[in-house]
């Protein structure tokens, strides 16, 4: 025996047709709108890459400028620095030359200082020769320093900025 005729197989047929239609114009929309989306995450991506890069780069040539600074003023402390150490030694220098050679043998020398105490602080002063060479005197509330050291120190500060010519390249 054969088995009846399906009467409902075309409807089916139909119904299953329709529905895998529609499933390929769903999966057909899905693939275009994850497109959509790619493409829209890639150029979001793309953005955001460009904007950090602006900022990095802004961040290094903000980091460079205050290397720079740095660098700048490393360089002048290390040059004022060095310009101490040249008018410590010239100090040195001129102190040892003015004990050596001006104060420390020479009475006339220390008989000048001496008048000159007396004279600056009056004839009662107390003047007191110094091992290094020179006077200091002292008087009530008073004081006069003329030691060997205390003029060399004086007469560099009388050089003033012209001192800075020691530093300078000729």
């Amino acid at each position: 025996m054969s088995a009846p005729p399906d009467s409902l197989a075309p409807v089916r047929a139909e119904l299953l047709r329709a529905a895998r239609a529609d499933a390929d114009a769903l999966l057909e929309r899905a693939r275009a709108d994850a497109d959509t989306v790619l493409r829209e995450a890639r150029a979001t991506a793309d953005a955001v890459l460009a904007r950090a890069r602006e900022l990095g780069a802004a961040d290094a040539d903000a980091g460079a400028a205050r290397e720079r600074v740095h660098a700048a003023q490393d360089a002048w402390a290390a040059q004022l620095a060095a310009r101490g150490e040249v008018y410590d030694a010239l100090r040195d220098a001129v102190r040892a030359e003015v004990r050596r050679a001006a104060l420390a043998r020479d009475p006339a020398a220390r008989s000048a200082l001496t008048a000159a105490a007396r004279a600056a602080l009056g004839p009662r002063a107390r003047v007191t020769a110094t091992v290094a060479g020179g006077v200091t005197a002292e008087s009530p509330g008073r004081r006069v320093d003329l030691s060997a050291d205390a003029l060399a120190d004086r007469a560099l500060e009388r050089l003033g900025v012209r001192a800075e010519t020691l530093w300078e390249p000729s």
